[in-house]
């Protein structure tokens, strides 16, 4: 029984002895692996001072700020046409005109209806001061001048109506007018549109009211110019909230000076919240575990770990908050292979740093 017991014993000294063993010699092999590894070649860059601009992401579609179908208001043949499509006419520039003969006429009856009137009432105010008339008489001449005077004012608007002028700047839509064609009262002629500015609509999220006010800048985009930029400002705030988008329809004011933009076309706006100086870095020195976010510093040829709070977006950069200064070397290249502490190769490198502009994107 006692020599099954030493057997035991030693077996267990064995064992245990081997274990130990073991592990020294795998300590000391990773040791030296470690003393081992050769430094990993990054590349670095430090923050930038970045102006940042909050925005909001929409899409609307443009309409004129004055938009009228010109119709006629008598019927008359067309004598005079200025119609072309396309065509950009002034204020007060003469459009169309129709036969308007009859109409002089009445206006020159009118004309003489007022002068004779006129002077029947001169003559009676004269006999008046002699008590040569009764002011009954005198009364009624005048009710006769009056009323002469609006048969003159409807017969000249009578006359005016025979003529269609542009009540303001704009371009000239699609007609079927012709010279000679008979036009009947009410019959639509052509389209008008003012189009040195174009008036964007679309809808702001109802988390961002507390930041829009009239007069902040927007920006333009059509897919018809792809790359170009129409500028504008936000020029009005509906006064409802949709319930079922949750969103506050607004309307922005687009420039147009070479009239490439037109009613109805879609396109997508940036309106721009805010604007502030901030630390941006490129987005892709940014590692995340979890909810933590975290880049690598070279400091004394070694990477360290920094925690960071990040702010704004925008393709190929981020907004840093807090966690770094403009001072602060951080590695963009071979991040994701190193722990704090590891011995690090600082080399340049400009094609890993990406060149753009900072601008923060909201996706609405």
């Amino acid at each position: 029984m006692l020599k099954q017991w030493l057997i035991a014993l030693v077996l267990v000294v064995v064992a245990v002895a081997g274990t130990f063993t073991y592990r020294y010699l795998d300590q000391g092999q990773s040791a030296g692996d470690q003393r081992e590894r050769p430094a990993s070649v990054v590349n670095v860059t430090n923050p930038r001072l970045e102006t940042v601009r909050d925005r909001v992401n929409a899409v609307g579609s443009l309409k004129a700020p004055n938009a009228i179908e010109l119709t006629t208001e008598v019927s008359g043949r067309a004598v005079e046409l200025n119609l072309r499509s396309g065509q950009r006419v002034e204020k007060g520039d003469l459009l169309l005109r129709l036969d308007d003969r009859q109409a002089r006429a009445e206006v020159r009856v009118s004309e003489a209806q007022v002068a004779d009137a006129r002077r029947q009432f001169e003559r009676a105010r004269s006999l008046r001061s002699n008590n040569s008339i009764s002011q009954s008489q005198v009364d009624e001449l005048r009710t006769s001048l009056d009323v002469a005077q609006a048969q003159l004012e409807a017969a000249r608007t009578r006359l005016d109506n025979h003529r269609i002028t542009a009540p303001f700047t704009g371009v000239v839509g699609l007609n079927d007018i012709s010279m000679g064609a008979y036009l009947a009262s009410g019959t639509a002629v052509a389209t008008l549109d003012s189009t040195d500015r174009m008036e964007l609509g679309f809808a702001i999220p109802e988390r961002f009211l507390g930041q829009i006010s009239l007069g902040q800048q927007v920006q333009g985009q059509s897919p018809t110019y792809p790359g170009e930029i129409f500028g504008g400002e936000l020029a009005e705030l509906g006064t409802r909230i949709s319930e079922l988008s949750r969103t506050l329809p607004v309307r922005a004011l687009i420039d147009n000076p070479e009239g490439k933009l037109r009613p109805g076309q879609f396109m997508s706006a940036s309106l721009t919240l805010r604007e502030r100086e901030a630390l941006v870095i490129p987005e892709q020195a940014v590692l995340m575990r979890g909810a933590d976010k975290y880049v690598f510093v070279a400091e004394d040829g070694k990477a360290r770990r920094v925690p960071v709070t990040l702010g704004a977006r925008e393709p190929g950069w981020v907004e840093v908050s807090d966690g770094l200064t403009e001072d602060d070397p951080v590695i963009i290249t071979g991040q994701d292979r190193l722990s704090s502490g590891d011995r690090i190769e600082v080399v340049e490198d400009d094609k890993a740093i990406p060149d753009n502009r900072f601008a923060t994107s909201l996706e609405s």
